[in-house]
Parts: structure tokens; C-alpha cells; sequence
């Protein structure tokens, strides 16, 4: 089969689109063949290196991917060869053929795509669980999102819209990125490269919510962004901490939590799939239901050849794409 292999950490050019051996699936594994697959900002962390787990070198990037079962090991119940399926892995979806434990794929919903299948996995993962689980989310609750346009970002709009925030509001860089804000859904949008931000974002949030503050941010991006939200949540908020895509990890005042009983906590969504599969499988499942009723719609923005990984890649790094960027083998 054809993959996308990682034979050192470093830059990604370095990785090639290149024949390996099909993976063989062990007795709790299926073998998908894999018709989309999910470029997110983490593989290129992975590939680099520089992220928090590294893989066992050589290795296949990617994890989320949709396809068809074509295998399944002695012990697999839940799926049958030619079940149309979503997985969820820490590396390996940058390929044709995938074999994943049977516990991190889902079913898919029978008039899904595969490429929605794909885009609908690790980032609206990633918001539902910073959301519900972290952020203690509910109908009513006002909230923040950094990064709007971007992947989680977008995400999180969607998912707070779907399950009955009072009000979203989206911070992002630049004119385009507030078009696709709003057109994601975000009933506000603030542009972060404004003058003055650490009073400029507070003074906005303010506006539309009543001088109250926001009761939840949403942070993926990180820097100077992320001291002016601070700033913005109302009394006992509370701000997830996803990612820095801006490069800059920020350094909380503590000090500032005291004075409004804010809480800051963070997100490593993997660990919850490696933890607590079932509360992942309730969560895709809810995900499902929500595209099902029309209150989810993912903006993917690219669908791209896997050889042209390099490509969409470096888009994601220099932020030239908003939404999702799909891969097909």
C-alpha cells in the first residue's frame, strides 16, 4: 500500500509518500481501507518531534481517518467487513489501510461522507471534550473562542451553537478569518490583531453579554490572546487551554484567578481515548446526532491527494486555510 513514512524527526519534508507493507490486524483490530483522512496542526508537531508523544520510529503520521472495514481480528463483535467506519489513533491514518483496535472506530451514520466522517473526528473531539468534561458546559452558558476559523476552533463554535450557548463569540486574525467565524456560526466576532487587545477583547465581550464577561474561553491559540481572554470571563469562568498556535505559551497570573474564582485548566485529548474509551464513544456518538439533526456541518475548506501531504501541512502551519483540510489516499 501506499503511506506517508516518517523515517527521522524533523522538518517534513524529510517524510515521503512511499510503498510499505499492509498492516496485519491483531485479534481486537480492524483493517480499514482508508477513504479521508484528517490533517491536523499535531501531526506536524509529531513528525518534528516536538510533540508530547513520540511514535516508534518509522512510522505513518495522521489520527483520523474514515473507510471501509476490509478485516476484522477473532475477538471483533462490533463490526463486520464492509462497515463504514470512523477511527480516532495516536499515528498511522496518512495511509491507504489502516488497522486500528476495534475500541477507537465508531460507526458511521448510513448517509454520512467519509470526508465529513474524517473532518468530524479529532477536533470536535477535542471542543466536546473541553466543552462538557473540562469546562463544565451548559444551555445557557455565554462563551469565547479563540482561533475561530481554525479547526477546533470552528468546532467548538459549532458544538456550543448546537447544544445551546447564549451567545459565541469568536476571536480571530484578519478579515477573512471573521467571514468564515460567522459563517460557522459565531454571533460575534472580535479581530485579535486589533490595537490594544488586552482591553480592546474584554470591552467587547463585555458589550454582548450584558457587562457580565464571558462564562467560558476556549484557547487553541495561546500568546497575548490568551492574557486578553483571561481578562474577558465573567465571574467563576472558566478557560480550556487546547494548543498555541500562535507559538507563544502564555504564563498565567494566578493572582487574577483569585480575584473572580476563574478556573484554567488544560486538554490532551488522547488521554481520554486511552483513559475513558466509553465517555469517547458517548461523545461521537452525540457528535453524530448533532450532524444528523443539521446543528453540525464541518467546514473543510481543502480535500487534497495524501501525496500532497507536504503541502497541506505547511498550509496548516502558516495558516492559510481555514476549517478542515482532508486527505484522500
Amino acid at each position: 500500500m501506499k503511506a506517508v513514512l516518517v523515517n527521522e524527526f524533523g522538518p517534513i519534508a524529510h517524510a515521503r509518500y512511499t510503498d510499505v507493507d499492509d498492516p496485519l490486524p491483531g485479534d481486537d483490530d480492524i483493517l480499514i481501507e482508508v477513504h479521508a483522512s484528517e490533517a491536523n496542526y499535531p501531526d506536524l508537531l509529531v513528525m518534528e518531534g516536538k510533540y508530547q508523544i513520540k511514535p516508534p520510529l518509522p512510522f505513518s503520521p495522521g489520527k483520523a481517518a474514515a473507510g471501509t472495514v476490509t478485516a476484522v481480528g477473532q475477538k471483533v463483535e462490533a463490526f463486520a467487513v464492509g462497515s463504514r467506519v470512523a477511527a480516532q489513533v495516536e499515528y498511522g491514518a496518512y495511509a491507504q489501510k489502516l488497522a486500528v483496535p476495534y475500541r477507537s472506530a465508531f460507526l458511521l451514520p448510513k448517509t454520512m461522507p467519509f470526508d465529513v466522517a474524517a473532518a468530524l473526528g479529532l477536533v470536535y473531539q477535542t471542543s466536546y471534550f473541553a466543552l462538557i468534561h473540562r469546562a463544565s458546559f451548559k444551555p445557557g452558558d455565554s462563551v469565547l473562542v479563540l482561533g475561530a476559523s481554525g479547526g477546533v476552533g470552528s468546532a467548538a463554535v459549532q458544538l456550543a451553537k448546537a447544544m445551546g450557548a447564549s451567545v459565541v463569540i469568536g476571536g480571530v486574525l484578519g478579515e477573512e478569518n471573521k467571514q468564515v467565524a460567522s459563517a460557522v456560526g459565531c454571533d460575534h466576532v472580535f479581530d485579535l490583531a486589533a490595537e490594544n487587545l488586552h482591553d480592546g477583547l474584554r470591552e467587547a465581550v463585555y458589550g454582548v453579554t450584558g457587562g457580565k464577561g464571558c462564562d467560558i474561553v476556549i484557547d487553541p491559540v495561546g500568546g497575548q490572546a490568551n492574557a486578553a481572554a483571561l481578562r474577558a470571563l465573567a465571574w467563576c469562568g472558566r478557560m480550556v487551554i487546547i494548543g498555541f498556535a500562535s507559538g507563544d505559551i502564555p504564563t498565567i497570573k494566578a493572582n487574577y484567578l483569585l480575584v473572580k474564582n476563574i478556573a484554567v485548566s488544560g486538554l490532551q485529548w488522547s488521554d481520554y481515548r486511552e483513559r475513558d474509551a466509553e465517555s469517547v464513544k458517548v461523545a461521537q456518538e452525540q457528535i453524530y446526532r448533532l450532524w444528523e439533526a443539521g446543528k453540525l456541518k464541518p467546514h473543510i475548506s481543502k480535500k487534497m491527494p495524501l501525496s500532497n501531504f507536504e503541502e497541506a501541512l505547511e498550509d496548516l502551519r502558516h495558516s492559510r486555510v481555514q476549517g478542515k483540510v482532508i486527505l484522500e489516499p
